[in-house]
């Protein structure tokens, strides 16, 4: 199943077509995309039997993020090998490197964002999870059952303020405005023949620049539940964006950094495509 935020109304996809969900439900559920994951196992059942034929078209350009407004966005740094080495660190053990960004940057997949003055702005395509029942002290076996769904996301980050001052600004480098687009819907686990491996890729203006396998995790999503929820709880609608792979311009020699009127796209096969368009 696809979920997904179309002009703020929570909305099931079909075929290319979107139905309503507080209308086919008889106000069951509430139009808010983000309420919908406190009751997920509620909604899931009901849409196991509901008529979810018929719907009507839509422009992506009108969908929003899949999760809104969730409690908690964690951000998962280094969960790529040969990203780790591009980035001139050494692999992580027991616990992966965690930030947040912030909630005020998340948007929807199809955005226009501006790019901070006299900042270096860089790409990060990531599978990114979203929990659907609450996490505390989850084993990795069982990680799984936990998650609503599944969606794109991109961790646009400018690295000026990320490495400045004595200690790095992760999180207020990575928050600008339009920092956190996600999409272009949520899909459930049981869509894919293997949620554990799929490809993901990133390109800009039409060159691949990142291509990889969530299958090269380090810390598999089911890790990542289990060690988070070890420390904290997780709540549902709560996100996680699990790393990038390889290939962000920070990388590359010389270093390339987005700039206005480029086109980026990030895409993981079996959910869809964010496209973000930058300006000055």
């Amino acid at each position: 199943m696809r979920i997904a935020n179309l002009g703020g109304r929570l909305a099931v996809v079909t075929d290319g077509r979107a139905i309503d969900v507080h209308t086919a439900s008889d106000a069951l559920f509430p139009p808010d995309p983000q309420a919908v994951y406190s009751r997920w196992a509620e909604f899931r059942a009901w849409a196991g039997t509901a008529d979810l034929t018929g719907g009507k078209p839509f422009d992506a350009a009108d969908l929003g993020a899949p999760a809104p407004a969730p409690r908690q966005l964690f951000a998962i740094g280094l969960n790529y090998r040969e990203h780790v080495a591009e980035a001139g660190f050494t692999t992580p053990h027991g616990m992966p490197p965690v930030f947040t960004k912030f909630v005020t940057a998340l948007t929807g997949p199809v955005t226009e964002v501006t790019l901070p003055p006299g900042g270096h702005t860089d790409w990060e395509v990531e599978l990114v999870v979203v929990l659907g029942k609450e996490a505390r002290d989850v084993a990795e076996s069982d990680a799984w059952s936990h998650v609503a769904g599944l969606t794109v996301g991109q961790d646009i980050s400018e690295r000026v303020l990320q490495m400045d001052g004595p200690a790095p600004q992760f999180s207020l480098g990575k928050s600008y405005p339009g920092f956190a687009p996600t999409g272009p819907w949520l899909v459930t686990p049981d869509e894919f023949d293997d949620p554990d491996d799929l490809e993901l890729t990133c390109a800009v203006n039409g060159e691949e620049v990142q291509r990889g396998r969530s299958g090269q995790l380090i810390f598999s999503v089911p890790a990542l539940i289990a060690k988070l929820s070890g420390v904290l709880p997780l709540f549902p609608g709560d996100l996680i964006f699990t790393g990038t792979p390889a290939g962000v311009g920070l990388g590359r020699t010389p270093q390339r950094w987005l700039a206005p009127g480029d086109e980026l796209v990030s895409s993981i096969e079996g959910i869809g495509e964010l496209r973000q368009r930058f300006v000055g």
